[in-house]
């Protein structure tokens, strides 16, 4: 029974996400990169004194699932040594961060000397040093070829900024100016989360706002647990693909076992050994992963907090393995590769359980890092992630079709691409096409969402262009007798256009040099399908014919629709198409 009354529950509730949305403007308005400023590839959380989430922001899952772990590893380095006026940072994985990409910060909150929250922002910066720019480095055999790890360390210590530690970090990263703004911007974000929760103990007491935080915890406990109670006891199994990306290692099998006894829920991940390639995940990053493929299946309401896993227990598998990998396995491309892979696992098993639950996936990130020398200014070096580039398919459900460019997995459409005008005056490229691919959504009586096709082109100096990610090899995974004949189209690949013309295809991850006059373009898969092809309503195919996002050939190949020349439905073909599939 809580000790709260409804309107103040209410209040605190509503305060608490103010806060957090607060957090996410300042990044969006005082970010640096179009990482931040554009693509809004960062995500804040609030943790109370424990440290316990009590709320994630509407952000990128794979970041939100690693800051529980993460924020109990940093605070326990720290102990007792932690002070009013303190900032951590830290990206490390071996203490529980997602990829050394990811940069997180974390600033406990002190209320009349008491610690009583922590404000926690983690953001993508576009550079963190190492031989390659961006950090995915394709041929790193260990993580130290990848670029500069950060364990827990102070930026800020009792108020006073380390203008000494953060010259440091500064130092070993390209484009030294986006990064010191980015960081800035997470500073600020951190303090405007701070100056909320203040306000809010100031008005209703430590006591309360901690009763209230307690009933949201327990508040979501009882949502997962109503949702558990009703899939059958049982033991269920779901095995996802990983393609072979490089280096000859083949494809790999992620499983995840899923046990279910009563109101609880055991999760236990089988993968290979790890590889000496960039595509291992730590325990930290493997855990955002597996709750994502959760919530996929729960779709539990909210609030979203730590309290949803309370009667979840996950074994990553032994040390070493891929998706629990050691010190010192490469990991950059941890975050896509394997993570949607076992999320699919995880989701997999789980619908396993509960058929009437059963989706499609969402297309996985194959995407693009930029990085060269601007000649508009000065030859200054620059270095990206172009985001856009990763922007892939929604999955279609029972109810619905894909949405288009809402992909990949690991964002889950929290992602952005950003105008394409901001990333041409950012950047010394012209982008000449961005949109959606024809044929790219999975077939189904839904259709996956449609992927995209981004074609740039550097100006006046050569660009490096690293290729990450997956999906070029295997279309996404459609459900309940999906099914698809044009593969092509479905899959993701990267093109150099040479200035003759003549293209070169990349199904796997590469780094290229792109002189000026040429061309790089990155495509993206469309999402999953849901349900027989052959059952979609015709007026459905004829509008996405008419759409542009299923051409002649599909509507007849895989719908079993024959449209003519005018755009109208030949029914005696139709039907005779529908009968012989």
């Amino acid at each position: 029974m809580s000790t709260v009354d409804p309107i103040t529950l209410a209040v605190v509730r509503g305060a608490l996400e103010t806060a957090q949305r607060e957090m996410t403007l300042t990044l969006e308005k005082t970010g640096r990169s179009s990482v931040f400023n554009l693509a809004h590839d960062y995500s804040n959380a609030l943790f109370d004194h424990v440290p316990e989430m009590i709320l994630q922001g509407q952000d990128i899952p794979i970041h939100l699932g690693s800051l529980i772990p993460a924020m109990k590893a940093v605070a326990g380095f720290y102990g007792d040594d932690i002070a009013e006026g303190d900032v951590i940072y830290h990206n490390d994985p071996a203490y529980k961060g997602s990829h050394i990409i990811d940069c997180c910060m974390y600033k406990p909150v002190f209320h009349r000397g008491e610690l009583v929250f922590w404000t926690v922002c983690k953001g993508h910066l576009t550079d963190i040093g190492g031989p390659v720019p961006a950090g995915y480095n394709p041929d790193a055999k260990e993580i130290y070829a990848e670029g500069l790890r950060i364990p827990p360390v102070k930026l800020w210590e009792k108020g006073k900024r380390r203008e000494d530690v953060i010259n440091l970090l500064l130092t070993n990263m390209r484009a030294r100016e986006h990064q010191e703004g980015d960081l800035n911007a997470q500073y600020g974000a951190c303090r405007v989360g701070e100056r909320h929760l203040l306000a809010l103990v100031e008005r209703y007491g430590v006591e309360t706002v901690r009763a209230a935080i307690a009933e949201l915890k327990a508040m979501a406990d009882r949502h997962m647990r109503a949702l558990i109670r009703e899939v059958a006891d049982g033991d269920y199994t779901g095995t996802a693909v990983l393609e072979d990306s490089g280096h000859g290692l083949g494809d790999l099998a992620i499983t995840a076992h899923v046990s279910v006894k009563g109101e609880e829920v055991a999760i236990r991940i089988e993968s290979p050994p790890q590889v000496p390639y960039f595509i291992n995940s730590y325990e930290g990053n493997s855990m955002s992963g597996v709750l994502l493929g959760l919530m996929m299946f729960a779709q539990v309401p909210p609030p979203y907090n730590e309290g949803l896993y309370r009667c979840v227990s996950v074994d990553m598998g032994p040390p070493g393995t891929l998706c629990n990998a050691s010190e010192p396995a490469p990991h950059a491309n941890c975050t896509t590769t394997p993570m949607e892979t076992l999320t699919d696992a995880v989701r997999l098993a789980l619908e396993q359980a509960a058929p009437d639950r059963v989706s499609a996936s969402w297309g996985h990130a194959s995407g693009i890092n930029i990085a060269g020398h601007d000649p508009r200014r000065h030859h200054d070096q620059y270095v990206t992630m172009v985001l856009a580039s990763i922007i892939s398919g929604a999955g279609a459900t029972q109810t619905m079709d894909g949405w288009h460019s809402r992909g990949p997995l690991c964002c889950f459409g929290a992602l952005m691409s950003g105008d394409i005008e901001l990333l041409e005056y950012s950047y010394p490229i012209l982008i000449h096409r961005y949109g959606l691919m024809t044929d790219s959504g999975g077939a189904g009586e839904r259709r996956g969402g449609s992927g995209t096709w981004l074609e740039l082109e550097p100006l006046d100096h050569t660009m490096t262009a690293v290729a990450f990610g997956e999906g070029r090899q295997y279309p996404t995974a459609g459900a309940a007798g999906a099914r698809n004949v044009l593969i092509e189209s479905k899959l993701g690949r990267l093109v150099h256009r040479r200035a003759d013309g003549r293209e070169e295809a990349y199904d796997q991850n590469a780094m290229l040099e792109i002189a000026p006059g040429e061309r790089v373009i990155n495509i993206n898969p469309g999402g999953g399908g849901f349900g027989d092809p052959f059952t979609r309503p015709l007026e459905d195919v004829v509008d996405d014919v008419r759409n542009g996002l299923v051409s002649l050939e599909g509507a007849r190949l895989e719908y079993g629709v024959v449209i003519d020349a005018s755009g109208e439905i030949d029914h005696d073909a139709t039907r005779q198409q529908r009968r012989a599939g």
